[in-house]
């Protein structure tokens, strides 16, 4: 986020995220969709969060991505399948149905992800404010993309008091299964209280009161933004009159 590309304006990066996913969904050819998802790398690489870039597109979209290649070309059954093991099959169709399928999930889901990479949640509630969103989209907005990090915490932190205590959490799929199962009560419990304390946070400081707001956090844009928004416009009426690919 401290890198050039970093400081754009949220709204400057998100309609660079909806150039692409518009591009991506209209477009037919896996080959546009790669060149998206090249854009993306380039993106991640420039911003410098490149590592964690792969790290959660590993963690999260390749493995989406194999599943249904695994699915319709082995377990779908199309016109041209042909019987391998019992209902395992192969078909040429569900291998050009995932291929066109998988390309525009990794094209969509790459730049999104570089995108909330690269903005700060203190960014995006800046902007939403700026641009005259209620305060309550805004904070449910908020509360929505930071719920999987601190539960994530959270769970990691619940972990290590139950290893505290001598209860195993390491080893087998079932041993594992046993120390999260008792591990969602006060997970869920402790999620629902923290976001009742950050209500009455907000209400605290006077979110709901009828007035003009102030803010000590302002973002502006600059010349930079203004020139990223031409060339995504640009690009889309191009694509669009040259026709979809």
């Amino acid at each position: 986020m401290d890198s050039m590309i970093g400081r754009w304006h949220p709204s400057t990066k998100l309609m660079l995220v909806l150039t692409v996913i518009i591009i991506s969904m209209f477009s037919t050819v896996p080959t546009v969709q790669y060149v998206l998802f090249g854009l993306a790398l380039v993106l991640s690489l420039a911003s410098g969060t490149f590592g964690n870039f792969l790290k959660t597109f590993l963690k999260s979209v390749f493995v989406i991505v194999i599943f249904i290649f695994l699915v319709q070309v082995f377990i779908v059954q199309n016109e041209d399948s042909q019987p391998l093991w019992w209902f395992i099959g192969y078909s040429q169709i569900g291998l050009d149905t995932s291929i066109g399928l998988a390309s525009r999930i990794v094209a969509i889901s790459s730049i999104i992800i570089w995108f909330f990479q690269v903005t700060s949640v203190k960014d995006i509630v800046s902007a939403l404010e700026k641009a005259r969103i209620p305060k309550k989209v805004t904070f449910v907005i908020a509360a929505t993309i930071q719920l999987i990090p601190q539960m994530s915490k959270l769970s990691q932190t619940i972990t290590d008091a139950q290893r505290a205590r001598g209860i195993e959490t390491e080893g087998s799929a079932l041993v594992r299964m046993k120390a999260f199962v008792p591990m969602m009560g006060p997970l869920v419990l402790t999620s629902i209280q923290q976001t009742d304390e950050r209500v009455l946070t907000l209400e605290a400081r006077g979110s709901s009161a009828p007035m003009k707001k102030t803010t000590y956090y302002s973002l502006k844009k600059t010349a930079w933004d203004y020139v990223i928004v031409i060339l995504c416009l640009v690009a889309l009426v191009m694509y669009f009159v040259g026709g979809p690919l």
